[in-house]
């Protein structure tokens, strides 16, 4: 992918990632499409795709693009923290754990990895 095109991608990421914080999710869904039609295992189009799935409420849909996320980029601490908080959210705290555990092996110490899992820990 040359240079232009990389960057119009980040553009159009960029301006879907602008949509969903204006609540305009769907049409900030058919931006992340067109985007992961491009580009189809860019983390950040599926990181933003999956935001916009969980806040509309599909939370299936929601969490398959966040573990894609979390797959395409598995080194990326973004990926695997949004990933872990929506399994969080939604009560999957084993799979939290695991995500939590994740961002805390790719950045040690950072405090809302350690502060969600001293919460799991008080839970037990």
């Amino acid at each position: 992918m040359g240079t232009a095109e990389s960057g119009d991608i980040e553009r159009r990421c960029s301006q879907a990632m602008d949509l969903k914080n204006q609540g305009r999710y769907d049409e900030a869904v058919a931006e992340f499409q067109q985007v992961l039609e491009c580009k189809p295992d860019y983390a950040r189009a599926h990181l933003g795709l999956g935001l916009v799935y969980c806040f509309m409420g599909q939370f299936d849909e929601s969490l398959e693009e966040l573990k894609r996320a979390a797959e395409c980029a598995p080194d990326w601490v973004d990926g695997h923290l949004n990933l872990a908080k929506t399994y969080a959210m939604l009560g999957m705290y084993d799979e939290a754990r695991v995500e939590f555990n994740r961002v805390l092996e790719l950045h040690p110490g950072h405090p809302e990895a350690q502060k969600q899992l001293d919460y799991f820990q008080d839970l037990t």
